[in-house]
């Protein structure tokens, strides 16, 4: 399976974003990538709290999920939007408040899969910098498998990656690859975002394909780049650098085999009382 990551500097408005996004899925899908994927808050990254809310519409209101389904059907390409900020409208939570979802499209251009982001980042920093995901958005509440024909694609987003405990249920239950799509700070993304994202193809036996924000936004944030595809033994196939752009890799399945035959960790283990399953219960998965 060829498939392609798309790093991005989203801008506030998505109509800014969908002709970048456009012209570079038309570029992969000429090379050859049967699966594309986008970063975390691909369509916007919003200034504020007051210009996200003027902005929000359910996912069947939303006209850029409308457009980008439109053109995965013209190219034939399953596309993961890494993220869209949209309405909650589900009957759990706060409806007032926002969801952060990753949308798995299929090469009709039909969402097959959605996921809403489990960990909300709270967090002031030594700059200044603060991110208080809780007070916008609504928390998702399962786990998400979703089929690619060729293999099983496990979603997360971003923060999600530092807990493993999700990423190992995605795999027990059959994830071959596991996105991270993602929109990392540039401090911590330059302390952690790659060796947290080779532990995770370690610890899985799964590919991670992490397609990353970069650079300066226009809301003012700095995101740090670096998109990865790494295989099931923690190898790098491909990395972006620090700058917009797209990077490729060709999958070989196998390995994911392979790999969980020289470390069967997933077959072992020990259950511990007292921890909060709420993330990865198995009442709480699709798939």
């Amino acid at each position: 399976m060829k498939i392609a990551c798309i790093q991005m500097t989203s801008a506030c408005d998505p109509a800014d974003n969908l002709p970048v996004i456009e012209a570079q899925m038309r570029d992969v899908v000429a090379a050859g990538a049967q699966f594309v994927a986008l970063p975390e808050t691909c369509i916007s990254m919003e200034k504020n709290r007051q210009s996200m809310r003027a902005r929000l519409r359910r996912e069947a209101d939303s006209e850029p999920l409308q457009s980008l389904s439109a053109l995965a059907k013209e190219l034939s390409v399953s596309l993961l939007i890494g993220s869209m900020v949209l309405a909650n409208d589900s009957q759990k939570g706060d409806v007032g408040k926002a969801v952060n979802r990753s949308l798995l499209l299929n090469p009709q251009g039909e969402v097959v899969a959605r996921y809403d982001k489990i960990h909300m980042f709270d967090v002031t920093l030594a700059s200044g910098e603060t991110h208080a995901e809780s007070q916008n958005y609504q928390a998702g509440e399962r786990a998400v498998l979703a089929d690619l024909g060729l293999a099983k694609l496990g979603l997360s987003i971003c923060y999600d990656v530092r807990f493993g405990a999700l990423y190992r249920h995605l795999a027990q239950a059959g994830a071959d690859i596991i996105a991270v799509p993602s929109a990392f700070t540039r401090p911590t993304g330059a302390a952690h975002w790659e060796v947290l994202l080779r532990a995770r193809a370690i610890e899985t036996g799964c590919f991670i394909v992490a397609p990353a924000q970069v650079g300066k936004h226009e809301n003012g944030r700095e995101t740090y780049g670096h998109s990865l595809i790494i295989d099931p033994w923690g190898k790098v196939l491909a990395q972006a650098t620090d700058t917009q752009g797209i990077v490729f890799a060709d999958l070989d399945l196998s390995l994911v085999a392979k790999a969980r035959s020289q470390i069967p960790s997933l077959r072992h283990g020990q259950a511990f009382s007292g921890t909060d399953g709420r993330a990865i219960s198995d009442e709480g998965f699709e798939g």
